[in-house]
């Protein structure tokens, strides 16, 4: 069984790299964001604002739960959030081939944008909200990876390709 999990900071490109490998493999692929809404019946924005982050967090435990119940093959993004409980950590360890997509905050603020929308918990600067989820993540998302795929100037096709190569025969 093969189970392929990006894992790396929102705008990292999760959604958008775990979609084309997913393609490229012809496994399916499962976004974060959709098996948590399934699992939390709301939109992680709404989750957050109604509950707060301790419930994204459970919401993002539970997704995780149900993606690593799934035999593979797949491909899955993994809810940023998750890195943060040890337990989570070694369930991604022992859970498949896990993909850290790296950006720098730069790159990340570039891509997010200002969407407070989607994502209310960046707050009214972005920029340091990602810095600062980057500071405390980093070495979290370094623990779990067996590779780590630098994503700030890489094209997405060349990013697809170098995940490909990544994976175990």
């Amino acid at each position: 069984m093969t189970r392929l999990l990006l894992v790396g900071c929102t705008g990292s490109g999760r959604t958008t790299v775990g979609s084309a490998v997913a393609a490229k493999l012809g496994w399916p692929f499962l976004d974060d964001d959709a098996v948590l809404e399934r699992t939390a019946g709301t939109d992680v924005a709404t989750l957050y604002l109604q509950q707060g982050a301790d419930a994204v967090v459970e919401a993002e435990v539970s997704a995780l739960n149900i993606v690593l119940g799934i035999p593979g093959p797949l491909v899955a993004s993994v809810s940023t959030g998750v890195v943060l409980t040890a337990a989570c950590r070694e369930r991604l360890r022992e859970g498949g081939h896990v993909v850290w997509l790296r950006a720098s905050a730069g790159t990340l603020a570039r891509r997010v944008g200002r969407d407070t929308t989607s994502r209310p918990w960046l707050g009214d600067d972005p920029a340091a909200t990602l810095s600062r989820f980057l500071h405390e993540r980093n070495p979290l998302y370094a623990e779990v990876a067996d590779q780590v795929v630098d994503v700030d100037v890489v094209p997405v096709g060349q990013v697809v390709r170098t995940v490909v190569d990544g994976l175990p025969a």
